[in-house]
């Protein structure tokens, strides 16, 4: 994303808009929060071709994540917003094939966070 900052705070703008209900989990202001996920984003791309450091990245956020109380079912509208704000973002470059990657991609990623709540949960 060339304008990583405000994507980020794009990207809190639509979450809040479509789950009003998560504005609570966000104690820090949403610039701070957006930076935070630009710089997650862009250290889960760089790190796609080394799947254990990502894999540990993946489930280490999750449990924090399962710590602040954040539902499995929360991750929908997130994926949703992500995916909103990348075609806000990327216009004409987040062709059919752009989408399905980063829907796949969202998915993985969700789904191992989810993963290693449930196991931090079952602890």
């Amino acid at each position: 994303l060339s304008k990583a900052p405000d994507a980020g705070s794009l990207f809190y703008a639509r979450l809040f808009e479509i789950a009003p209900e998560v504005r609570p989990l966000f104690k820090e202001q949403t610039p701070t929060q957006a930076r935070k996920l630009t710089d997650m984003l862009g250290l889960a791309i760089r790190s796609l071709r080394d799947s254990a450091t990502l894999t540990g990245m993946l489930e280490a956020l999750g449990r924090r994540h399962g710590g602040y109380g954040v539902t499995a079912a929360q991750y929908r509208p997130v994926g949703e917003a992500l995916i909103w704000t990348l075609r806000q973002s990327l216009k004409e470059g987040f062709t059919p094939d752009v989408e399905a990657a980063w829907t796949k991609l969202y998915g993985a990623v969700a789904a191992t966070m989810i993963q290693a709540q449930n196991s931090a949960r079952a602890a």
